[in-house]
């Protein structure tokens, strides 16, 4: 589909915002590799080479005695006997010495005829966000070769708890943002444009209902049915919406009675096309103003509601779980440090590129 003169102007205009383009590229980098994750930060080999056969563990269930093991259960591939079958393809003397069998089989020095020697190819960081790190002392221990944030206070890879709550984080604040903003939108326009007893009504629900107190409400539901993702994200549009209202109000209210406006309502064009095509437009601009704050403000919801211990599972890759045990743990400060650069990182990118859609989209602002 051809894009509109229109729009390469927009788009020109953001690429000449340099403190935006290159903050939209930095970004999508690192959300990229977030919506990755699991090929990135996994417990699970990416490929294991088993006999001469290659198995994916990433797409498919593979129990241990798959590999040469007794048990039906879910391959553990940490183990060192389970390392040890696959490298030397399925040899009963693993059980005797893995370490020296593995060495053995490196060096090819086993000295049977059903050896077929195997291998694992690992993701860049070898821990699943759930995965309890078997290392020495106590919790949380500090950074090292290993785990290159350190882990928190139950031993999981920090690193890898960051990568997926970053994926965790944008998409809840993308779907709420979208689903709030269409909502509000909606309500706005409808407000402004027809006025009178709408407008009335609309204002009269939007009063009561954004006085409602919204963290009991969360609280008692999730006492009540359970804390989830998909509960929080209902909870979060359910009382969202009312944000971009009243920006929408006031700019239909101004335009509905401009002369294009009226032109377009005396040559029979529907309610819905003018305010689509000839009003909506015009309010871009102020919408696009709030969406930074709108985003934001999700992503900070979030982090609070599982700071204080309201928000999603325990198990859930959270920031502002980590952002709590940074709290519990001070004799630990890789913890603050990491939540305060994760947050400022991803927060900062955020309002440089939403400031860069909003002056792409005010025709009164050019880049030279």
């Amino acid at each position: 589909m051809a894009i509109s003169t229109l729009n390469r102007r927009r788009w020109r205009n953001f690429r000449k915002n340099g403190r935006a383009f290159w903050s939209l590229v930095i970004f999508a980098v690192l959300f990229t590799i977030s919506l990755f994750a699991e090929f990135v930060a996994n417990d699970k080999p990416l490929v294991v080479s088993y006999r001469g056969e290659l198995h994916f563990p990433m797409t498919r269930f593979y129990a241990e005695r798959d590999f040469g093991g007794d048990l039906p259960t879910a391959a553990r591939y940490k183990d060192i006997e389970l390392q040890c079958l696959i490298a030397t393809g399925g040899l009963e003397s693993c059980f005797d010495d893995p370490g020296a069998m593995i060495a053995a089989a490196d060096s090819g020095a086993v000295d049977d005829p059903g050896f077929v020697k195997g291998w694992m190819l690992w993701p860049l960081i070898p821990y699943h966000y759930s995965t309890i790190v078997d290392i020495p002392g106590a919790a949380p221990s500090a950074p090292n070769g290993h785990n290159w944030l350190g882990t928190d206070d139950t031993k999981r890879d920090v690193l890898a708890r960051v990568i997926y709550g970053v994926r965790l984080s944008i998409i809840y604040a993308l779907v709420v943002t979208v689903a709030t903003s269409v909502i509000g939108i909606a309500v706005g326009a409808a407000s402004g444009y027809f006025g009178g007893w709408v407008d009335l009504i609309l204002q009269r629900i939007i009063e009561i209902w954004s006085a409602t107190p919204t963290l009991y409400v969360i609280i008692i539901l999730f006492a009540v049915l359970g804390r989830s993702l998909s509960l929080l994200i209902f909870l979060a549009i359910l009382f969202g919406w009312m944000g971009l209202v009243g920006v929408v109000r006031a700019e239909f209210l101004r335009a509905r009675n401009f002369e294009y406006v009226r032109a377009a309502r005396a040559l029979g064009v529907s309610d819905i096309a003018i305010m689509a095509r000839h009003m909506l437009p015009n309010a871009m601009v102020a919408t696009l103003t709030m969406l930074p704050f709108i985003v934001t403000g999700q992503i900070g919801a979030l982090a609070a509601l599982d700071f204080m211990g309201f928000g999603l599972p325990s198990s859930a890759p959270s920031l502002g779980e980590l952002a709590q045990q940074a709290k519990d743990n001070l004799q630990a400060p890789w913890l603050g440090f990491t939540a305060f650069f994760t947050f400022a990182i991803m927060l900062t990118l955020l309002v440089f590129i939403f400031e860069g859609v909003r002056d792409a989209f005010d025709p009164r602002k050019t880049f030279r």
